[in-house]
C-alpha cells in the first residue's frame, strides 16, 4: 500500500492521478502547507527540501520525495506509462515539466493570482513566460499526440495538473488548438478525474 503525504497542489495531484491510473491501493495523508506542517521534523526526515509530495511504499518500506522521482518509481513498479524503450524521450519531457513548466507557472501564480499589484515587473515577466510555455507545448502537440510521442506517459501526468490551472493564467487555453485538444482528452480519463479530486471533496477538472 502506498501512503501519499501531500497537499492539494498540482505537484500533489500528479501522484494521486498516477496512483489512480495504475490502480494501486493508496491512502492520502494531508500535509497542511498553510500551517507549515512541511517543516515538522518527522516530515523533513522524509523530504529534506520541505516539499510535498512524498510517498511511503509500505510494501517495500521505501520513501521517496520529489514528484518526478515518484512518478518514475511508480512507472517502474507498475510497468505502466513509462515504457522502458522510450524512457529517454519521456525523461526529457518529464524533466522539462519539473525544471521549467512547473516552476515558471508557479511564479506566474504567485504574481498574477495570489499577489496582483505588488510587482509590475514580476507580473509582466511571468505572464509572458506562461504564454511562451503554452506556445511551446502547443507546438510540440502539433506534431505529437502526447508529449513524449503517441502514448500517454508520466510526462503527460506531470504536466496536466499545471495546465489544469489555466483559469488562473488568463491566457486562453482554447487559443492553443493542440494543447487544448491534449487537455480535453486527458480530462476525460476516469483515473484523471478521480486523482484530480485529491481530497475527495468533489473537485472537478476545469473546462477549457
Amino acid at each position: 500500500m502506498i501512503e501519499l503525504l501531500t497537499a492539494n497542489t498540482p505537484n500533489g495531484k500528479k501522484i494521486s492521478i498516477m496512483l489512480e491510473e495504475i490502480n494501486f491501493e493508496y491512502k492520502v495523508t494531508k500535509i497542511n502547507i498553510n500551517k507549515d506542517e512541511q517543516f515538522k521534523p518527522d516530515f523533513i526526515k522524509l523530504s529534506p527540501f520541505r516539499k510535498i509530495p512524498v510517498i511511503i511504499d509500505h510494501d517495500s518500506n521505501k520513501s521517496l520525495f520529489e514528484s518526478g522521482a515518484i512518478l518514475i518509481y511508480l512507472g517502474e513498479k507498475s510497468g505502466k506509462f513509462y515504457d522502458k524503450d522510450k524512457r529517454t524521450t519521456i525523461n526529457q519531457w518529464l524533466m522539462g515539466q519539473m525544471a521549467y513548466v512547473g516552476p515558471l507557472l508557479g511564479q506566474h501564480h504567485q504574481f498574477h493570482h495570489y499577489n496582483p499589484g505588488k510587482s509590475e515587473f514580476g507580473e509582466r515577466r511571468y505572464f509572458e513566460m506562461a504564454k511562451k510555455i503554452y506556445k511551446e507545448l502547443d507546438e510540440r502537440l502539433s506534431i505529437s499526440k502526447y508529449l513524449a510521442g503517441n502514448d500517454y506517459t508520466i510526462a503527460d501526468i506531470a504536466t496536466f495538473p499545471w495546465i489544469a490551472r489555466h483559469e488562473w493564467h488568463d491566457i486562453g487555453l482554447k487559443k492553443f488548438i493542440n494543447l487544448n485538444r491534449w487537455y480535453d482528452e486527458i480530462s476525460k480519463r476516469e483515473a484523471v478525474k478521480k486523482g484530480y479530486d485529491l481530497l475527495k471533496k468533489g473537485e472537478i477538472i476545469p473546462k477549457a
